[in-house]
C-alpha cells in the first residue's frame, strides 16, 4: 500500500507534536514515564511514516538494519546499569554525529558539480545553501562524534578525567574555528571541493576531541548535556540535507532543549556557559595537593544508628557512590524506618549529582522514595543549619566546602550543598580518595564530620538493622 505525500506529512506533524509532549513530560519526575511513552510512540510513527514515504527506495534494506539496531538496543538496555547510563548516552551521541557526517558526504557527492556555469541565479542560490548545509552538517557531526567518544572515555574511566592542559589550548580551539570558517567561504565560493571537505572534516574531528578533553571531570555532566545539544543540531542539519521536515524539527527540539539544559546547569554550578562549551576558555585549573587538612574521624554503623535514634531531623544527600553501590533501596527502607520513629527525613539533591542531570532523582524514584521529600539544592540549603544529622551517601564534589571557601580551587564558586552547617555529618565512602574534580574535600576533616567507610549499600543495611 502506497501512502500519499500529504499523509506522510500529517504523520510527521503528529510525531513532532508527540516529541514536544515528550519533552514537556520529561521535565518533571511525576510525568517522566508518560513523557517517555510519548517519545516512543512518536518515534514509532516517524519510522513507519519514513519507510512508507514514496520517495524512499530499498525499503527491505532499511527494515533489516532497523531490526539489527532494535536487537542491539534491546540487548544494551537490558544489560546497562544506571551507573553506566551517562556513558551510554555519550556514546549514542557519537552515533548521531557520525550519521550526520556520512549523510553530509553522501549528499555532497550526489550533487552534479559540473553544471555550475549553467545554473540560473535562483538555482545557484539553492546550490550555495545546500553547500552550507553540507559543510555545517559535517562539521557539527564530526565535532559531536569525537567529542562524545572522549566524554564516553572520561565517564568510563579509560581517559583521565582531568582537563587536558595543552600549551595555548584556547588559541588552538580558536584557530580551528577560524580556519573552518575560511574553508566554508572558499567551499561555497568554489561551488564545492572534495579536498576542502576532507580537510575540514579532519579539523572538526580534532577540534571535537580537544574541546571535550580540555574540560575537567567536574563539568562532565554539562558536557554530556552540551553534546546532546550538538547531536540535535547535527540531526537538524541532516534533515535539511535529506529534505526531511521531521528530522529538522526533532533535531531543533533536541538541540535547543540540550542547550537550555546546559545553560541551566552552568548557572547552578556558577560556570560560564560560553566557557564550558568553548573547552574551559577563561579558566585556569590549579589543583593543590600540599594542603594539610588534619585527621579524619571514623565511625561505625551501630554508632550512626544511635545518633539517628536521637535525631529530630535528618537530611540524606546522595551522590554517584550511591548509584555505584545500588544503595537506593536500603536507603528507602532506612527512610521509612526513621519516619516511623517520628524523625523528619528529607533528601537534598544537587543539580549535577551523579554523572547525568537528574541521575539521583531517577534512582530515588526507582526505589519509590516520595517526590515531596526529594528537594533541590536551592530549596533545602538554608535548612542544614537546623538539621541534626546529614547522611552524605557517596557524594563528594557537590558537598565540598572548598567551592565556597577556597577561591583557588578548580570548583571555586560552584554552589554546593552546605552539609557542614549541620550538627553532625556522616560521610559514606569507600576511601579517602578525591572526587571526580580531582580535589580533596575539607568536609572530611571538619570537627562535626565522621567517616563511615565501606560499601554504601552494606553500611545502610547495617544501620537499618541497628535501629
Amino acid at each position: 500500500m502506497e501512502f500519499s505525500q500529504g499523509f506522510i506529512s500529517a504523520a510527521y506533524i503528529v510525531a513532532a507534536l508527540l516529541f514536544i509532549f515528550s519533552l514537556a513530560g520529561l521535565s518533571k519526575q511525576q510525568t517522566a514515564e508518560t513523557g517517555n511513552w510519548y517519545g516512543i510512540v512518536g518515534m514509532a510513527i516517524a519510522l513507519i511514516a519514513t519507510i512508507a514515504d514514496p520517495r524512499v527506495d530499498n525499503v527491505w534494506i532499511i527494515l533489516v538494519t532497523m531490526v539489527i539496531g532494535a536487537v542491539i538496543g534491546l540487548r544494551l538496555a537490558k544489560q546497562v546499569e544506571m551507573t553506566q547510563m551517562p556513558e551510554l548516552v555519550a556514546i549514542l551521541h557519537s552515533f548521531v554525529g557520525l550519521a550526520a557526517v556520512l549523510v553530509g558526504f553522501n549528499s555532497y557527492f550526489e550533487m552534479d558539480h559540473s553544471m555550475g556555469a549553467l545554473f540560473t541565479k535562483s538555482e545557484l542560490m539553492a546550490v550555495n545553501i545546500h553547500l552550507v548545509e553540507v559543510f555545517l552538517g559535517v562539521f557539527i557531526g564530526a565535532v559531536t562524534f569525537t567529542g562524545s567518544i572522549v566524554a564516553f572515555g572520561k565517564l568510563r574511566g579509560v581517559i583521565n578525567s582531568a582537563a587536558l592542559m595543552l600549551p595555548h589550548r584556547h588559541n588552538l580551539n580558536l584557530a580551528a574555528g577560524v580556519i573552518a570558517f575560511i574553508l566554508l567561504v572558499i567551499f561555497v565560493k568554489q561551488g564545492g571541493g572534495d579536498s576542502i571537505l576532507y580537510i575540514m572534516a579532519l579539523i572538526a574531528f580534532a577540534f571535537g576531541w580537544h574541546l571535550v578533553a580540555s574540560i575537567g571531570g567536574a563539568d562532565m555532566p554539562v558536557v554530556v548535556s552540551m553534546l546532546n545539544s550538538y547531536s540535535g543540531w547535527a540531526a537538524a542539519a541532516a534533515g535539511f540535507m535529506l529534505n526531511n521536515d521531521l528530522l529538522i524539527v526533532t533535531g531543533a527540539l533536541v538541540g535547543s532543549s540540550g542547550a537550555i539544559l546546559s545553560y541551566i546547569m552552568c548557572k547552578a554550578m556558577n560556570r560560564s556557559f560560553i566557557s564550558v562549551i568553548a573547552g574551559g576558555f577563561g579558566t585556569n585549573v590549579v589543583i593543590d595537593t600540599d594542603t594539610d587538612y588534619g585527621d579524619h574521624v571514623e565511625i561505625k554503623a551501630e554508632a550512626v544508628a544511635d545518633m539517628l535514634k536521637g535525631a529530630k531531623s535528618v537530611i540524606i544527600t546522595p551522590g554517584y557512590g550511591m548509584a555505584v553501590a545500588q544503595a537506593q533501596y536500603p536507603v528507602y527502607k532506612l527512610t521509612q524506618a526513621l519516619k516511623d520513629k517520628g524523625v523528619e527525613v528529607r533528601f537534598a539533591i544537587h543539580p549535577v549529582a551523579g554523572r547525568l542531570p537528574g541521575h539521583m532523582n531517577v534512582l530515588l524514584a526507582e526505589a519509590k522514595v516520595p517526590y515531596d521529600i526529594v528537594l533541590g539544592m536551592e530549596e533545602i540549603n538554608d535548612d542544614f543549619a537546623e538539621t541534626d544529622v546529614v547522611l552524605v551517601i557517596g557524594a563528594n564534589d557537590t558537598v565540598n566546602p572548598a567551592a565556597a571557601e577556597d577561591p583557588t580551587s578548580p570548583i571555586a564558586g560552584m554552589p554546593v550543598l552546605e552539609v557542614w552547617q549541620a550538627k553532625n555529618v556522616i560521610v559514606f565512602k569507600r576511601s579517602m580518595s578525591t572526587g571526580y574534580a580531582g580535589v580533596q574535600n575539607p568536609l572530611f576533616f571538619k570537627d562535626n564530620t565522621q567517616m563511615l567507610f565501606g560499601d554504601a549499600k552494606d553500611s545502610v543495611e547495617e544501620i537499618f538493622k541497628a535501629l
